[in-house]
């Protein structure tokens, strides 16, 4: 009898639970759908910080810095997006556009919440009969790849800041047209006033 129960309490695991990561980036996203203030723009227009993708088969950040200032800490001991970044590499999500920060995982989709328990941590190629000069080899590929994946983070945050500053740039540019253009209408109103006086005189 002993044995047998023995054996039923050996056959009943326990139940594996998903990633803590993975399941705050999933609530923080589910969060946004029913409409979490939170995660919103400072101003009135109602714009999204971070939302699941028209499709629901990955998730865009629209705005990085918001995103880290508002929502990470909130769910993270951080507020560092790199750190976010790294943390998704890890777990072998891909950015999927040059254009946005759009992330996706065939794992990680909108309404399947409990597919986050097949996502698992990249693992090394190396294993224990490897010789270690290998291991060591593939720690060091594992390490360059991921200084050039944050080396294409910031060259592409440095573009859309060098856009910006050309945006800006053009905007002064128009502003000071305009303020020339101003200014001479004023001076010709000015010109004409002292004109008519003269005349009255």
């Amino acid at each position: 009898m002993s044995k047998i129960s023995s054996a039923n309490s050996s056959s009943s695991p326990r139940t594996k639970g998903p990633a803590p990561f993975l399941s705050k980036t999933y609530a923080l996203l589910e969060e946004v759908e029913e409409g979490g203030a939170a995660e919103t723009s400072a101003d009135d227009d109602g714009k999204k910080i971070v939302s699941w993708n028209a499709e629901g088969n990955g998730f865009v950040v629209w705005s990085p810095a918001e995103f880290s200032d508002l929502t990470l800490p909130r769910y993270f001991k951080h507020n560092n997006f790199s750190s976010f970044i790294r943390q998704l590499n890890t777990y072998g999500f891909k950015k999927t556009s040059s254009k946005r920060w759009e992330f996706k995982h065939e794992k990680f989709q909108k309404g399947c919440k409990h597919m986050l328990v097949e996502i698992t941590r990249k693992k090394s190629e190396a294993t224990n009969v490897f010789p270690a000069f290998l291991k060591a080899s593939d720690q060091e590929d594992q390490i360059n790849a991921n200084v050039e994946e944050n080396i294409n983070i910031l060259m592409e945050e440095n573009e859309n800041l060098r856009r910006e500053r050309v945006e800006l740039q053009t905007q002064i540019a128009q502003f000071k047209a305009l303020e020339i253009r101003l200014l001479d209408c004023l001076a010709q109103h000015m010109g004409n006033a002292n004109y008519k006086e003269r005349k009255l005189c």
